[in-house]
């Protein structure tokens, strides 16, 4: 009896056992589950955001590389392009029979300027001496210059710039030193803008009286300078006289300007008869002082009046 009763109580202890066993293991199993859950959450989250990030960045950078590109073609200057592309030949701009009246010994005797770019720059210059023996000489001069600005991003567009160019040097042409009785007025010449300047000039050779056509025609300019004087004891020519013919030369040289680029007939490939000249015939013709063209950036100078006869006024220097 005793014995028995020893048996069960070794079974039961037995029981406890397993069963304190069973409880730990499962509590065992249930710590190990509830550590693997946030690993398992801490990775699904570290990839999600992993990925997340990417496609941010990327699309960031896509985003960026968009705006990069608008802010540059938004960036980039328009300028309006230049209307004349090219310049006609300087000694062709006036017809032979206008040359014959204002400069009739030197009508087929044009010098052209020095220019590194005819395209862009040009000019040309004649000079004619009619000596009338005991009453004296009448002495013309006349140059034409011409000016072409090209649109550019930096300086802006060529109508602009030949704008700027045209008004220094109309106010050039006003404040020759030493010039008297200056008159400005707008110029009988085809173009946008165009404005005649005379003054006089007395020399010791004689009284001066010179004549400035400045005119502009989209973004080209055109100087025309003419001037005249009696000599040894001639009389002077008429202002009005030499004004007029000077716009009649300025009108033609405009339409050759227009007429290179593909607009007009052109106006100065005339070769009609000569018509009543504002000149009278000489037997010889005398040096003068040409206005000269450079291949540096434009620069306008005053009109300048020849020191010694028969040396005329160059135009405005370009």
């Amino acid at each position: 009896m005793q014995r028995r009763a020893q048996r069960d109580g070794q079974f039961d202890q037995r029981e406890q056992r397993a069963e304190r066993v069973k409880r730990a293991g499962g509590l065992n199993r249930l710590l190990a589950a509830a550590v693997a859950v946030p690993v398992m959450l801490m990775a699904a989250g570290c990839s999600s955001d992993s990925g997340s990030g990417g496609d941010a960045k990327d699309a960031g950078a896509s985003v960026g590389a968009g705006s990069g590109t608008d802010s540059a073609a938004s960036a980039a200057p328009t300028v309006q392009a230049a209307a004349y592309k090219t310049l006609p030949e300087a000694c062709a701009v006036v017809s032979k029979k206008t040359l014959t009246e204002l400069v009739p010994k030197g009508a087929a005797k044009g010098k052209e300027g020095t220019s590194s770019d005819t395209a862009a720059r040009a000019s040309c210059s004649w000079s004619s001496l009619a000596n009338n023996g005991v009453k004296g000489s009448q002495f013309r001069w006349l140059n034409v210059s011409l000016l072409r600005f090209e649109s550019d991003a930096t300086t802006g567009d060529g109508e602009s710039q030949a704008k700027t160019y045209y008004a220094k040097q109309v106010k050039d042409a006003q404040a020759v030193s030493g010039a008297k009785n200056v008159k400005s007025a707008p110029a009988a010449a085809t173009g946008d803008e165009a404005t005649s300047v005379r003054y006089d000039l007395k020399k010791s050779e004689g009284a001066f009286k010179q004549q400035t056509v400045v005119v502009r025609v989209e973004n080209v300019v055109l100087t025309l300078d003419y001037n005249g004087a009696g000599l040894a004891g001639d009389k002077t020519p008429s202002a009005e006289t030499l004004t007029k013919a000077a716009e009649k030369a300025a009108k033609e040289a405009v339409a050759a300007v227009r007429s290179a680029n593909g607009e007009g007939d052109g106006g100065g490939s005339d070769s009609s008869t000569t018509s009543p000249s504002p000149s009278e015939s000489a037997s010889s013709t005398p040096k003068a002082t040409p206005s000269k063209s450079s291949s540096a950036t434009p620069k306008a100078t005053a009109t300048k009046a020849a020191a010694a006869a028969p040396k005329a006024s160059a135009s405005a220097k370009s």
